[in-house]
């Protein structure tokens, strides 16, 4: 068990808008956490952009309103991505969907919390969003726990949402409201 100083020192995070020069450092990371953990969309190496892909899509994020794609850093070494995905369709540009990743190395050590609580932010003052949806695996409580400690509730269920191995697993979807 860590220290609880150890802990606090692990916790500071640089986080700041993903920018084109990071592609790298985020398709490496993204492909490492993909085989840590069975709670995400892809899995180990899944991330098949290429580099300049990747700057491209960056680009483009950066461009949005209605999106923001953030990095948390630690001694300028990724160990978080929270994305803000949006729309300017004017009939759901009031909604955005969230969604984290952390490395299972910073799993505990408050990272996600404050990933989460700065794309709740740039939500609410920079884009206007009113509602932020989620999905997260139904059986993933301790992901569950935050989303619900800063407001987000559950709204329905998502059956045979990922499929692992064969196995089926449930998706919770939740939301918050602004």
């Amino acid at each position: 068990m860590q220290e609880e100083g150890e802990r606090m020192e692990r916790s500071e995070l640089t986080i700041v808008p993903a920018e084109p020069e990071d592609a790298e450092a985020i398709l490496r990371f993204l492909n490492q956490v993909g085989g840590e953990s069975d709670n995400l969309l892809f899995g180990a190496d899944e991330m098949q952009m290429s580099v300049e892909q990747e700057r491209e899509w960056i680009r483009g994020q950066n461009n949005l309103v209605h999106s923001v794609t953030l990095t948390g850093k630690q001694n300028g070494d990724i160990v978080a991505i929270g994305s803000l995905g949006g729309t300017s369709r004017k009939r759901i540009a009031h909604r955005a969907e969230i969604s984290l990743v952390v490395s299972k190395e910073w799993w505990g050590t408050g990272v996600g919390r404050r990933m989460m609580e700065a794309l709740i932010q740039y939500g609410r003052e920079r884009a206007a969003i009113e509602v932020i949806d989620l999905k997260v695996r139904s059986d993933n409580t301790r992901a569950i726990r935050l989303y619900e400690s800063l407001g987000f509730r559950p709204v329905g269920t998502y059956q045979r949402f990922f499929k692992i191995d064969g196995c089926y697993y449930d998706a919770l979807s939740m939301n918050l409201s602004l």
